[in-house]
């Protein structure tokens, strides 16, 4: 049997109010207890006889402090105590333990239990009412920081959730979805530094839609949009690496990074794209190269050293661009770099008349 004096709706915790529950087979003691508080307007009175439902009880109430008798009939003090520990929304409530004997190993038990304090009942008026406050204070006190730090804590999630969006959005390229210019120039710097460190090659692609000003003008911004973003799509797809980069240039034209390439792989990659491009069959009846859009690509790889310069891999990749514009488009084209130089040594181009 459980019985309640006021609500026993559950309390929060932030009300600063202290909540008791009396957990005790002894309607006597109960009532005792109850007397004694009853004219406290800060403390709210419970009091629960059965010790199978004390656990429960405490869960629903919520109390601040649980005024816990030791000796009970199907359960005990001390395994209460274990009970309350292992419960959630309860577990850090302070327990005061009652009992009818001044025995120190019993307050020595019951604090190894994970009591929080020890009275002989029936206890002094005045005093249990400042322990109960006490310990109530002090209980309000920690959930209130505990809810504070909850909050910081999922603010600080939120906010770097928010940056992570604004980082990202910072990044990308508003049409295409892709990287944009800023972030491309960032990335090549970063990839430069390390291929300087690591001896590494490095590999770009500079790439455009072939004739799309007439496309554009014909076909409408709406059609030109469409058909950015396509292809935007189809580079993105066929790289593979992480590492790999691919960022609108600027208008209709692409670049792509790839960090620790050589020319052989850097070209097998700008094929791919190529044919990939020519394969949407988007209709482009304003083309010399073949009805329908297509791209053209310079393809440029150099294992730089210190004295190299990041701008000689860019000229070096958009002569090789030309040379493809230059040979009927729809094709890719090379060029090689001399790391002390950068002098440029431009190769055949690969391209599907």
């Amino acid at each position: 049997m459980t019985s309640s004096e006021g609500s026993a709706a559950m309390q929060s915790p932030t009300d600063n109010k202290c909540v008791v529950l009396l957990v005790d087979d002894q309607a006597m003691i109960g009532e005792a207890i109850r007397r004694m508080l009853v004219e406290e307007p800060d403390i709210q009175f419970h009091f629960c006889s059965d010790a199978t439902a004390a656990v429960t009880t405490a869960q629903e109430i919520q109390p601040t402090v649980i005024l816990q008798d030791l000796v009970m009939p199907d359960r005990d003090g001390f395994a209460l105590i274990e009970d309350y520990r292992t419960a959630p929304t309860i577990e850090g409530v302070p327990i005061i333990m009652l009992s009818t004997r001044e025995d120190p190993r019993d307050k020595s038990r019951a604090f190894s239990a994970g009591a929080s304090d020890y009275l002989v009942k029936i206890p002094d008026r005045i005093e249990l009412i400042a322990r109960i406050r006490a310990h109530s204070r002090s209980y309000l006190a920690q959930k209130q920081r505990d809810e504070a730090y909850q909050r910081l804590r999922e603010m600080q999630a939120q906010l770097e959730a928010s940056n992570l969006e604004l980082q990202r959005i910072s990044c990308q390229d508003g049409l295409t979805g892709i990287y944009n210019r800023r972030h491309f120039d960032t990335y090549l710097e970063n990839e430069w530094a390390r291929a300087v460190r690591e001896s590494g090659s490095i590999s770009l692609i500079l790439c455009d839609i072939d004739s799309f000003k007439p496309y554009n003008d014909h076909y409408g911004h709406q059609a030109g949009d469409d058909c950015l973003q396509r292809v935007a799509a189809v580079l993105r797809d066929v790289l593979q690496r992480p590492a790999d980069l691919v960022a609108r240039y600027g208008g209709e034209e692409f670049v792509v990074v790839l960090p620790h390439t050589e020319l052989e792989g850097a070209t097998r990659i700008a094929e791919a794209m190529r044919v990939r491009v020519e394969k949407l069959a988007l209709p482009h009846e304003y083309s010399n190269a073949g009805g329908v859009v297509t791209i053209s690509a310079g393809i440029a790889t150099i294992r730089p050293n210190p004295k190299s310069r990041l701008q000689d891999l860019i000229a070096l990749a958009d002569r090789a661009l030309y040379k493809a514009k230059q040979q009927g488009r729809n094709r890719t084209a090379q060029s090689t770099g001399n790391t002390d130089s950068g002098a440029a040594v431009a190769e055949e181009s690969r391209a599907n008349p």
